[in-house]
């Protein structure tokens, strides 16, 4: 068994360049290949080249000559549809039959820059907000280029043409477009296309099946925890042995405990750990398992939330840096006043698939296999550690199950890993991170506390509004921080907050940003998880400090934000809001903007013995122009369960820098006989798509609160729920 003790240095992520470039490329016999990229300021530069087959990465579309078309999706698909979304764009404008469309996942390459941050990647809720014109214009400049080979075939004047259903007529003639792509391919690309204005939509906005739900019932849909020997000869696996708590670093181990092991082949040692690669999970596992590691524990963090607890609680009591300019020597004159504080614990990511990355490393050349949401930031990371050029690293976007910004990591620490062991160990392998692994040893959304001070002036409107968040960065140290940290005020931690669409009196908000050792990671919805449930709880507090109904209070100050107040309004309505309700439950209402979008819940509760029951979830949302309904419904009633998971039982915490809970035994997610109904309803309107996968979490934990809150009279300010607490 082979022994492998270097330690590399930390990877260095180069920025990649942006280029702008639109490439069309005929290949005899092979049908159409068009490719696109639009950047920040939309301007194009256009270049012509031949292309050596059909799977090349700068393209986003191709039509084959049976009429097939399969759009290239730049986008992780992890669950929110983009494999649907982003090809009904291109089938809008390119009038292609929607039945013979097909999406796969593009691998890590330049064009496939997200628009607005210049490197591939998912996030923010943008998949579909960054493609719209993008997309729209590649199957606009197909559908010209096509309309233009059959007009030459005909011999007639382009403008008699028609396209429908993939299908090009004139005057009494007709060619499908797989019959046309090939002459297509040849044409000169299209400097300025005309896109459709929304009244002639066709297929966006209409309620449309995923295209990739077959293959995941079937099983046919590749994850990257599904590589195998089969798709890679030789493939090993491999499991590591972390350090217990951040920092540590490894003293010494004892391989030879392992040498034993049958299917065991390689014991790796990396920077915080120790690897063990198999010809198997179970091989890989027993070997890490039977590993004597020897830690040394004074380099690493010796986190406790307890005690943070505290510190924070008496930092929120001090004014921190200025987040958003009041006066916050208005509190003294008000008439009446709410003083609250909010803790909010670590949360885990904990989605249903493992971490995991396959690796294989030949010569100068390196391929990766896995669910990315940071394609270009991990293929750099890839390269710095492989040893080899960028352009030599060629990375495969899998399907994910989940990852709520895990996968997203600016140090691409579990491909820095997988590379160095694959690299070390000299054979493709699939590095594996149990859920423990990630539980215990991964990356969180950090702990917060706020304090508000608030209060009314005596015709109970609000007279001032002062509000400190203590906790850590996700931003600092990354490559966001130059354009995101602005005088020490992470942008990311008081979104909801500085931004409010509230139009409040006096409101005064400051930050203090800890450094407690633990990794903090953006978590689905980013700041505005711990923002959301401060405002829009002490919004009701001051609702019913001034006896005026919840709905009702929250109006008058969205007079100026008119999208908040319409899905307020929209959520209420379809609640029945102030409508009797059966005795013993009772209603709660918030509200939030995020990502550009706005969403509304009303929820029903009632308690019993201790025990919350959520009997109806009503929710409203505004995200702009709509692509598919289907899956905008689908993305809310997904944010709700994410978010109701961490209100009610959500909570990582650390004991002497060690994490205390390692998996769904002891932190439980919401169970399918837990949920109630969601009633999804969509404000209609907008120009352009906003954002959906996140928007809807932030504002359903404080919906149940204040629900509980109408039902007992008591506020639960600490998360995740002490529901308990309210029957004694």
């Amino acid at each position: 068994m082979e022994k492998l003790f270097a330690i590399p240095k930390a990877p260095i992520v180069k920025k990649p360049s942006r280029r702008d470039f639109l490439k069309v490329s005929a290949v005899a016999g092979s049908g159409l290949v068009i490719g696109f990229n639009l950047s920040l300021g939309n301007k194009m530069a256009a270049a012509q080249a031949p292309a050596t087959d059909l799977n090349q990465p700068n393209a986003f579309l191709k039509i084959a000559r049976d009429g097939t078309v399969t759009v290239q999706v730049k986008h992780l698909e992890f669950g929110q549809g983009v494999m649907t979304s982003l090809p009904m764009l291109v089938a809008e404008e390119l009038g292609c039959d929607f039945t013979k469309v097909r999406s796969e996942l593009a691998p890590a390459a330049p064009i496939y820059a997200h628009t607005a941050f210049g490197m591939q990647m998912t996030g923010g809720s943008t998949s579909v907000a960054n493609s719209w014109d993008q997309l729209r214009t590649v199957g606009a400049m197909a559908r010209t280029m096509l309309v233009s080979a059959a007009a030459q075939r005909w011999k007639v004047d382009a403008s008699t043409c028609r396209v429908n259903n993939g299908v090009v007529t004139s005057a009494g003639k007709r060619a499908t477009f797989g019959e046309l792509a090939d002459a297509a391919a040849k044409l000169p690309t299209p400097k300025n296309v005309v896109l459709k204005v929304a009244k002639d939509f066709t297929l966006i906005g209409k309620p449309t099946r995923r295209l990739d739900a077959p293959a995941k019932v079937n099983g046919s849909a590749r994850f990257g925890i599904d590589m195998t020997p089969t798709q890679i000869p030789n493939l090993h696996t491999a499991l590591i042995a972390h350090a217990p708590t951040f920092g540590a670093k490894v003293k010494k181990f004892n391989a030879d405990k392992v040498s034993g092991i049958p299917g065991v082949t390689h014991v790796v040692q990396l920077s915080h750990g120790v690897a063990v690669v198999g010809k198997s999970f179970w091989a890989a596992k027993t070997g890490r398992d039977a590993l004597q590691i020897e830690w040394d524990l004074e380099a690493g963090s010796k986190a406790d939330t307890v005690k943070m607890r505290q510190a924070y609680r008496d930092m929120a009591k001090t004014p921190g840096l200025v987040a958003k300019k009041g006066n916050p020597d208005a509190f003294k004159t008000v008439a009446k006043s709410v003083v609250a504080e909010y803790e909010m614990p670590y949360l885990a990511h904990a989605a249903m698939e493992p971490l995991n990355c396959t690796v294989a490393i030949t010569g100068d050349k390196c391929e990766v296999w896995v669910g990315s949401q940071f394609q270009t930031v991990d293929a750099g990371a890839a390269a710095t550690i492989a040893g080899v050029p960028p352009q030599n690293v060629k990375l495969n976007t899998m399907i994910a199950g989940g990852g709520f910004g895990r996968r997203a990591n600016p140090t691409s620490d579990y491909i820095v890993e997988a590379v160095e062991i694959a690299k070390k160990a000299g054979v493709p392998v699939k590095t594996v991170w149990t859920r423990e692994d990630d539980m215990k040893g991964g990356y969180y959304r950090p702990m917060y506390v706020h304090r508000i001070e608030a209060g009314l002036d005596a015709a109970n409107k609000i007279a001032a509004w002062n509000h400190t968040i203590v906790g850590q960065s996700i931003i600092a140290g990354t490559a966001f921080e130059g354009f995101m940290v602005k005088d020490g005020v992470d942008a990311t931690s008081v979104e909801g907050v500085a931004d409010t669409p509230y139009d409040i009196a006096n409101m005064h908000a400051t930050l203090h940003t800890t450094k407690p050792g633990v990794p903090g990671l953006w978590w689905r919805s980013v700041g505005h998880t711990h923002t959301a449930y401060a405002m829009e709880t002490m919004m009701d507090d001051l609702a019913a400090l001034a006896g005026i109904d919840p709905v009702a209070f929250r109006r008058a100050y969205l007079t100026k934000h008119p999208r908040v107040l319409a899905t307020l309004n929209l959520a209420a309505q379809k609640a029945n809001w102030g409508t009797a309700l059966p005795k013993g439950r009772a209603r709660g209402v918030a509200v939030h903007e995020s990502f550009g979008s706005v969403v509304a819940h009303v929820v029903e509760v009632s308690i019993d013995k201790g025990e919350l029951k959520l009997h109806r979830i009503v929710s409203a949302i505004d995200c702009g122009l709509v692509v598919n309904p289907l899956t905008v419904t689908a993305q809310v009633e997904s944010a709700v369960v994410y978010g109701l998971s961490a209100a009610l039982y959500g909570k990582i915490t650390l004991k002497d820098g060690v994490v205390e809970q390692s998996n769904y035994h002891d932190y439980p997610v919401v169970r399918m006989a837990e949920m109630p109904p969601v009633e999804v309803s969509i404000v209609p309107g907008g120009a352009r798509p906003t954002g959906v996968g996140e928007p809807g979490t932030p504002p359903i934990a404080p919906a149940v609160s204040n629900a509980i809150f109408a039902l007992t009279g008591k506020r639960l300010r600490t998360l995740p729920f002490d529901v308990v607490s309210l029957s004694a």
